[in-house]
């Protein structure tokens, strides 16, 4: 396969973008610099928060400021384009109609796996923004695959939006305790199957082998089929 260049449109938040990028270098089978995917990343930071643009219907707001971030991509000759941000694929459908180049739809390759691994009817987890939950991408995506998707009561929301934007966000100590706490939960009491972890903040969080074991992380199958997609081979870490 030709090796082709990946574009990234990153900012939604900086660190989760920072560390997408550490994963597709850490996740790419290579052994020289020259073997590493070829990338333009644009960290468009002061784009409108996702959740507050879904939440308020003010769509356009959001949509003019990121077609110029994909005619900027096009420019640059890039082959893919991934967006390392769950909320945002509430408007794939337009950001994919807005551009030439290929949306990698990260949403799709999560549910995709969750169905591989455990079929249907699976019973299946969302942590994500209120922003991600209230759009019904999953939910929408969960029901095309034959799976159920739960989303957590209104308190352990709250508490999961507390760690999204007062731990991670806000650049604060995180304990990962708090996030594994939640899993948990959903896991035992509610019964589910598995876990998504649906936001990208969260994904920067360091998850204990055990607890990781009952979840798949969006942003882990974004960076997989990146890098397939570039033309190389995905080495998992």
């Amino acid at each position: 396969m030709n090796h082709k260049r990946l574009g990234v449109i990153g900012g939604m938040g900086p660190k989760a973008t920072a560390v997408f990028f550490d994963r597709i270098v850490d996740c790419t089978d290579a052994s020289s610099d020259q073997d590493h995917i070829d990338i333009v990343i644009l960290n468009h930071a002061t784009l409108p928060d996702r959740t507050s643009i879904i939440l308020s219907g003010q769509d356009k707001v959001f949509l003019e400021a990121i077609s110029k971030d994909l005619k900027m991509m096009e420019l640059a000759g890039v082959s893919n384009i991934a967006i390392p941000c769950n909320t945002s694929h509430y408007f794939f459908k337009q950001m994919q109609e807005a551009t030439s180049v290929n949306l990698i739809n990260m949403v799709d390759e999560t549910l995709k796996e969750i169905h591989a691994r455990y079929g249907d009817n699976a019973k299946v987890g969302l942590l994500a923004t209120k922003g991600t939950v209230n759009s019904g991408i999953y939910g929408s995506g969960c029901e095309s695959y034959g799976m159920k998707l739960h989303v957590p009561s209104e308190a352990v929301q709250g508490r999961v939006m507390d760690i999204i934007y007062n731990d991670v966000k806000s650049n604060a100590n995180v304990d990962p305790g708090k996030l594994e706490a939640v899993i948990g939960e959903l896991m035992q009491q509610d019964g589910c199957d598995c876990v998504i972890i649906a936001c990208t903040e969260l994904s920067c969080i360091k998850l204990s082998e055990a607890v990781k074991r009952s979840t798949v992380d969006a942003m882990e199958m974004l960076v997989r089929r990146s890098i397939e997609l570039s033309g190389k081979q995905y080495v998992a870490r």
